[in-house]
């Protein structure tokens, strides 16, 4: 099943600046809502994963949509453009509606 993980971003120092973000793979398992789903693209600065908070599956076309819980960027630290970056380098794409 293609598995498609949607994160949505928002800076709390830089108004106006959101994102949202996905990256999709192959997988037989699939996540279920309350799964913490970790990724070589999350900064260990906010916690070790994100918690699925919704998961949409359409059998017809074999999909999976996992929505991820919102993160705001709110460490001084780490700009949002940076994790961004971070996110992108580790194969997650802006996501277009």
């Amino acid at each position: 099943m293609k598995i498609n993980l949607v994160l949505f971003l928002a800076s709390n120092h830089e108004a106006g600046k959101m994102e949202t973000l996905m990256k999709t793979f192959e997988s037989d398992f699939r996540p279920v809502k309350g799964d913490i789903l970790d990724d070589p693209g999350f900064d260990p600065d906010y916690h070790n994963g994100y918690e699925v908070v919704k998961v949409t599956i359409d059998y017809s076309q074999d999909l999976c949509w996992v929505s991820l819980t919102p993160l705001a960027i709110d460490l001084v630290h780490l700009s949002f453009d940076t994790y961004i970056k971070k996110l992108r380098t580790n194969g997650w794409n802006t996501l277009t509606l």
